[in-house]
């Protein structure tokens, strides 16, 4: 662990209160963890021993935090043994949670406009992002999300009037309706509602619709597949606004100890390899693809 995280990371014996599967091998599983809970901010993950008989641990993105209740909650999806292991993890189970581990956003000027994209599991940061904008009371943010496959929580015609967008694309997270944030979800799978495409497509739909002087207040806050972090963060530089992106990395240690998930990253002494666990997973977008010029 680096000095500068020292005292910042915890390791709970953390209860599984709820786990529940969805379609295409997804799973939503809340645990009890107060002290992550307290410390969590987002875009921090934690490194999850999925199965006591699997040494190594996987990194998981914190999706929301009750300082309160103390219980925190991830999304994840099945993607190898590990995942597929905690898939079979029963409420009442302890399993052991190292986090929250990373530089985190940082939060936006108040006159700021919050633009969030998420792509597949990139979109548990998004929820945990928005829902600490909205405790700031200060931002008007817009979530935007896009899958390939089925969402992992059901959709519905939004309540929230959105202008920029088109009007038939209304398929929304409920939750976040709850919380009078305006969101809307891609895909090009032909989901009811949706916009039928990439998320990114539907991000520049709306950053049209604006003059210069409104888009000048918008800042882009963006975690997914390095695919699409690519085009939003191509999307910021044609719109010359700030970009902050969250990186998804394999990981052995997590913790910056073995460097395996150094990624080149440009500073102000030129590039330099820098860990995406402990040194990200946030970053500046134009300092990880260096096409990106913001002024």
């Amino acid at each position: 662990m680096t000095k500068a995280h020292r005292h910042t990371i915890f390791l709970e014996d953390a209860e599984i209160l709820s786990h529940q599967a969805f379609a295409a091998q997804q799973f939503i599983m809340r645990v009890q963890a107060p002290k992550c809970a307290d410390a969590a901010r987002a875009g921090s993950f934690a490194h999850i021993q999925c199965d006591p008989q699997l040494p190594m641990r996987r990194p998981i993105s914190i999706m929301r935090a009750s300082k309160e209740s103390g219980w925190v909650d991830f999304l994840y999806k099945i993607e190898g043994e590990g995942t597929r292991l905690l898939s079979t993890r029963q409420v009442g189970e302890s399993i052991s949670v190292l986090a929250p581990i990373g530089k985190t956003f940082e939060m936006p000027p108040s006159h700021c406009k919050p633009l969030l994209i998420g792509g597949g599991v990139g979109i548990p940061p998004m929820i945990f992002l928005a829902e600490q904008l909205k405790a700031a009371a200060n931002y008007q943010p817009l979530v935007l999300m896009g899958s390939e496959i089925p969402f992992p929580f059901k959709t519905k015609p939004s309540q929230i009037m959105l202008e920029g967008i088109d009007q038939s694309v209304i398929a929304a997270m409920p939750l976040l309706d709850d919380w009078n944030i305006p969101s809307r979800l891609a895909s090009l799978q032909n989901y009811a509602g949706c916009y039928q495409g990439y998320v990114t497509e539907l991000a520049e739909q709306w950053l049209e619709s604006m003059n210069t002087e409104e888009r000048k207040s918008v800042e882009i806050f963006a975690c997914g597949p390095h695919p699409m972090l690519k085009a939003v963060a191509k999307l910021a530089s044609d719109y010359n606004l700030r970009c902050q992106v969250s990186l998804e990395e394999y990981m052995a240690c997590a913790v910056g100890g073995c460097a395996g998930c150094v990624v080149k990253v440009q500073t102000a002494d030129g590039p330099a390899m820098k860990r995406v666990c402990v040194d990200g997973p946030v970053f500046e977008a134009q300092s990880v693809f260096e096409f990106i010029k913001v002024s």
